[in-house]
């Protein structure tokens, strides 16, 4: 099993390699819903540690993945490298990543930025703002959690704990394969 990280959660429940530690049990597991069953379009806004506004309505039309993290999260520094090379390697095909840093104050998390070359923007989310736009939609219940928007910016699927990269590109790929948008779909 996976761990993801949390700042709380009932130690009782934890795995024994975790106790006390501050993680939650987030076992990679993958939730996708088909087109007919998505909810309402996700409005989530944020300003990120550069200063600017980050709004995911903005992106209607294209993919969207966003990934919950901080930096002293173990998993989330592990799936790091996979969601650079997803955001890069799809970028000029209509896929945004914006991650949403649940805990650390702008040094820490700008430091985690140069540290894995992050691309992509990252929004400051210590009040709790973001996930709550989140949790209304679709349960985040460790951190890191990735959860992936369709073009009309509906959830399409989730990743609870640690994104395995060959998972992260194919939830990617089908949701380019469903048309529309500015991208184009997957070879």
């Amino acid at each position: 099993m996976l761990a993801g990280c949390s700042a709380g959660g009932d130690d009782a429940a934890a795995p024994a390699d975790v106790v006390g530690q501050g993680y939650q049990s987030g076992d990679g597991s993958t939730t996708t819903w088909p087109a007919g069953d998505r909810g309402e379009p996700l409005a989530l806004t944020g300003t990120d540690y550069e200063g600017g506004a980050q709004d995911v309505t903005a992106w209607r039309g294209d993919v969207v993945v966003l990934n919950t993290w901080y930096a002293a999260c173990p998993p989330c520094r592990a799936e790091a490298p996979d969601l650079v090379s997803v955001s890069q390697d799809y970028a000029d095909r209509g896929v945004h990543v914006l991650g949403i840093n649940v805990r650390d104050a702008g040094g820490a998390a700008q430091a985690f930025q140069r540290e894995f070359e992050i691309p992509y923007p990252s929004i400051a989310d210590t009040e709790g703002a973001a996930v709550a736009a989140l949790q209304g939609v679709v349960p985040v219940g460790a951190v890191p959690t990735t959860v992936l928007l369709d073009r009309e910016g509906r959830v399409a699927a989730r990743v609870l704990g640690l994104a395995d990269g060959s998972t992260l590109r194919a939830l990617v790929d089908d949701l380019l394969a469903e048309g529309g948008g500015t991208g184009t779909a997957a070879p």
